[in-house]
């Protein structure tokens, strides 16, 4: 297999070193990875300007390619040619803190695996739960099985898996579930924040900051992570909401345009 690495965490994060070593045992492996932190950037690309590739030394001696751009730009590069191959498959991640339910809609971890889905490559997305440390072992090598099972069932560039770990030893696993997305429950709150002498006047506000919770339901990816279970989402993104078509076809449509 010819397999990309990246992530939104940035080339320096662990996690990403940690994925691309397990998946050296699956291919050849190329890495390319934002040269800071993009989580929560979504899908959000760079235009307006070029990109600067950086070649990056990792610890074991090899090297990835750090860009100055986002997650998503890094799978555009690959896929259009900046490696002398084209992937087989995107794995973006390990990410530092989980993706679960309604985050997936803000992460770049997933965004880059949608993007590799939208070039039509299938894509792991890979996240664990935060700690002081990380057990990224056990999911990595989870992470490689289930790309070889992508390959050897030649599933089709329209998949895209979010695999989301407890951060736990192997021995401490409870085992995989195949899950669906969850719902959270967020508590954001809009701050005012005091003004700062020489701010240049404006106000400040903080709104994300109090941590989220969520729907405790069986077959979710949340629940499976409570029972201390790798959870594994596929994922489509099929966009149109189809009752809605049937239900805005009764309207008078080409009346409201003719008196537009």
């Amino acid at each position: 297999m010819k397999i990309l690495i990246t992530n939104d965490d940035g080339i320096s994060s662990p996690g990403l070193f940690a994925a691309k070593q397990a998946m050296e045992s699956r291919g050849e492996v190329a890495v390319i990875a934002p040269d800071r932190n993009c989580s929560a950037i979504g899908r959000g690309i760079t235009i307006g300007r070029s990109l600067r590739v950086v070649e990056t030394a990792f610890p074991d001696g090899s090297s990835g390619f750090a860009v100055d751009g986002t997650p998503v730009d890094c799978v555009r590069l690959a896929a259009l040619g900046f490696l002398q191959w084209h992937p087989d498959i995107v794995i973006s991640g390990i990410n530092l803190g989980p993706n679960l339910g309604d985050d997936i809609t803000y992460s770049g971890t997933v965004a880059a695996a949608f993007e590799g889905v939208m070039l039509g490559i299938p894509a792991i997305a890979i996240s664990i739960e935060g700690g002081d440390s990380y057990n990224f072992e056990p999911v990595a090598r989870f992470t490689a099985g289930i790309a070889g099972m992508i390959r050897q069932n030649h599933l089709p560039g329209v998949i895209l898996l979010n695999i989301n770990s407890p951060n736990l030893p192997a021995a401490e696993l409870q085992g995989a579930e195949v899950t669906r997305l969850g719902k959270r429950i967020y508590r954001d709150q809009l701050v005012e924040e005091p003004a700062a002498d020489g701010d240049g006047g404006g106000r400040s506000y903080t709104i994300y900051g109090d941590d989220p919770s969520y729907h405790e339901e069986d077959g979710t990816d949340f629940h499976a992570l409570n029972q201390r279970k790798i959870s594994v989402t596929p994922i489509h993104f099929a966009l149109t909401n189809l009752t809605g078509m049937e239900i805005i076809r009764n309207w008078d449509l080409d009346r409201l345009a003719r008196e537009a």
